[in-house]
């Protein structure tokens, strides 16, 4: 690779330009444009997030720290100005740049693809993450009284580590309501916490052949209808089960199976819900605990999302600033997989975000930077099995 790139550029040299344009072209993005481009606009926004800026000010003086470096970067001959990348926020699109998000999210699990789990199916966690809001400058995010946010509900898949689709409300939104909005396949699996105990959306999924591991509630109301007696270390209960609340029993009409799991690391019992009645209860309680990934990707979601009234305050330049955030991981992802880093994506997303105007060869900056685990750089993201739940 040649030396005289710096590492942003190569970088982005993994993206598809013309794919990019087509959407471009799409939405008429670039119409009566001259010179900051929807292009220029997602490599300013994607540097910002992948440099961890704090403010859009924060993201013009590196910006403008390195102006001689900007061109090629690829954020265009001229100087970015404040007023140009929040107005091009407010005015442009965001399906441009959603499009592109939900292209880069396919084209990430195309190539990432695995069969982890041995199953023969996709394994799925579907959960939301809350951006806070100032509601005072962001008044079409109304959440509470005196609060404002947007909710980010991703389904994201497990083996491949990256997200499969996202759907974007406001804060208020509570989250079982997402739930048909899913693009459920047949024969595959959805990994839900408690905050789904929706019976007829978990109907819905059983009726198309596909299975789900739900948290249940504390106060479910069942009767068991028949139970395993030989069970494994820690599995304290493998029952089928009908509802007995009229409501639940109207809405799932079926038998379903309840697991409950000691988890030892915590001293915690974990009652679990799912119509895949093939898998061990040991399976079950396995699959529910790699949900830990998406809280991992949540955690770095809210830290390379710095939204302010700076960046633009209409719910179109939340959108396009969510969706360039996305369109980073999922490059940082694509790139970790061609170029076959032993490195995990979060610490190839640590490394760049200190080298992205080095003038060094991808491969040897991942092979020579002295790096510590992430788990160390970001705080006790994963310290025990059921941790945060």
């Amino acid at each position: 690779m040649n030396i005289s790139k710096y590492v942003f550029s190569q970088l982005t040299s993994f993206l598809n330009r013309s794919q990019f344009n087509d959407y471009v072209r799409k939405y008429h993005g670039d119409h009566y444009v001259k010179h900051f481009t929807c292009w220029n606009q997602l490599l300013a926004l994607m540097f910002g997030q992948l440099s961890n800026r704090e403010s859009l000010r924060d993201l013009i003086v590196a910006l403008e720290a390195h102006q001689s470096k900007c061109y090629h970067l690829g954020l265009g001959r001229k100087p970015i100005a404040k007023t140009t990348l929040a107005t091009a926020n407010q005015n442009r699109d965001y399906r441009i740049f959603e499009d592109f998000a939900f292209y880069m999210m396919e084209q990430a699990r195309r190539k990432r693809a695995i069969d982890i789990f041995k199953l023969g199916g996709k394994v799925y966690a579907f959960d939301s993450t809350t951006i806070p809001l100032c509601l005072s400058v962001f008044w079409w995010a109304k959440f509470r009284k005196r609060k404002g946010g947007v909710k980010i509900h991703f389904l994201y898949d497990l083996e491949t580590a990256v997200p499969a689709f996202f759907h974007i409300t406001t804060a208020s939104v509570y989250d079982s309501k997402t739930m048909d909005k899913i693009p459920y396949e047949s024969g595959s699996y959805y990994v839900f916490d408690r905050g789904y105990n929706a019976f007829r959306e978990l109907y819905k999924i059983h009726q198309m052949d596909s299975f789900f591991i739900v948290r249940a509630k504390k106060n479910l109301q069942y009767r068991c209808v028949r139970w395993r007696r030989r069970l494994p270390k820690n599995v304290l209960t493998d029952a089928k089960i009908r509802l007995t609340e009229d409501a639940s029993f109207k809405k799932y009409p079926e038998e379903l199976r309840l697991v409950r799991y000691h988890d030892t690391e915590q001293h915690r019992d974990f009652a679990f819900l799912t119509n895949a009645t093939h898998l061990t209860a040991l399976e079950v309680a396995n699959l529910y605990k790699n949900r830990w990934q998406i809280e991992l990707f949540h955690k770095w979601l809210k830290q390379h999302l710095k939204i302010k009234k700076f960046w633009g305050t209409t719910e179109n330049a939340v959108r396009i600033q969510i969706c360039a955030a996305i369109i980073a991981y999922c490059l940082v992802a694509i790139v970790q997989h061609d170029m076959r880093l032993e490195r995990s994506t979060y610490e190839v997303l640590q490394i760049l975000s200190i080298s992205l105007t080095d003038k060094t060869p991808l491969l040897d900056l991942f092979k020579k930077t002295n790096f510590n685990e992430v788990k160390e750089q970001l705080g006790p993201l994963i310290p025990g099995l059921f941790d945060n739940i």
